[in-house]
């Protein structure tokens, strides 16, 4: 029996989609299947020139736009811009490992890209967005936490896999709270979440420790699998028939490779009421609140 892959996405004609951090890895990946299958796909991205450069590869209507998920005020300006539905958001940009820092807004680096950007660039599109929003996770969330005291990481010795962890348990949480919203207002709008196993992007060349970028493109050529067979379970949450806050990863062993299918999380990341949390110190955070979506 051959497993779902590019070839089962179904005509993606008439609908718009926002792919975040689309000019590289798995959003290049994830821009191309769906503009292949006939959809409008808009790459949201921090350098216009790089992406307009992967743009040109790509075949079908690509249109690419400036975001910094970094920066809260390219954020609101990104939504304040866009005035038309869209179908799909897929949160698909992130950083991973990389060197203690703050964002534009002071926020502790990989917690303020990997989640805090998303979410309010998502509720900031949320009237806009007609059928779902696609969070992209790790399994890394496994070893997250969540210190609601210190999200950003002021107080704590700031080691890097941890944050990243955390960014990444977000996330899953972030996409329990946004459906849990959805469902209670009775929109139509799902919320999934998906992570790409091990798959060898350019995610792993920038821990700003040259021993650990060796060891990570080592593993690269090794172990991982591609972009484009990472940016499968991202392309099934966008495009398959699910519950909500259904979770799609890898069917490999440990969800390292493989082809997508609903995979479980852990505890932490189910946790309801520390999503709720997480979502009110977001809100205080950003400034940006959810909006009510009833109807």
């Amino acid at each position: 029996m051959t497993k779902w892959n590019v070839e089962n996405i179904p005509s993606q004609s008439g609908r718009t989609i926002i792919v975040t951090g689309a000019n590289s890895g798995l959003g290049r990946a994830t821009t191309s299947a769906l503009a292949r299958a006939g959809g409008r796909v808009v790459m949201a991205v921090r350098d216009l020139n790089r992406g307009a450069a992967v743009a040109a590869t790509i075949t079908g209507d690509v249109e690419v736009r400036e975001l910094d998920l970094a920066d809260l005020s390219s954020v609101r300006r990104f939504a304040g811009e866009w005035n038309e539905p869209i179908d799909v958001l897929v949160n698909n940009a992130g950083v991973m490992a990389v060197p203690q820092g703050t964002t534009k807004d002071g926020f502790e680096t990989q917690f303020g890209t990997n989640h805090l950007g998303h979410f309010a660039l998502t509720n900031l599109l949320l009237p806009r967005i007609t059928d779902r929003v696609v969070t992209v996770s790790s399994t890394a969330h496994r070893v997250g936490a969540i210190d609601l005291d210190d999200l950003n990481w002021r107080s704590r010795p700031c080691k890097t896999w941890a944050v990243y962890g955390q960014s990444k348990l977000a996330n899953l949480l972030f996409t329990l709270e946004l459906e849990r919203r959805l469902a209670s207002d009775g929109s139509a709008v799902r919320a999934f979440a998906a992570h790409p196993g091990y798959a060898a992007t350019n995610l792993q060349s920038h821990s700003g420790n040259r021993m650990m970028n060796g060891l990570m493109a080592v593993g690269n050529k090794l172990m991982a699998q591609s972009e484009q067979m990472g940016a499968l379970p991202s392309l099934f949450a966008a495009t398959q028939d699910l519950p909500g806050a259904s979770y799609v990863g890898p069917d490999g062993r440990s969800e390292q490779r493989g082809y997508p299918t609903l995979v479980g999380r852990t505890a932490a990341a189910s946790d309801v009421e520390m999503a709720k949390k997480l979502w009110t110190a977001s809100e205080q955070l950003t400034g940006v609140s959810y909006p009510s979506l009833a109807r």
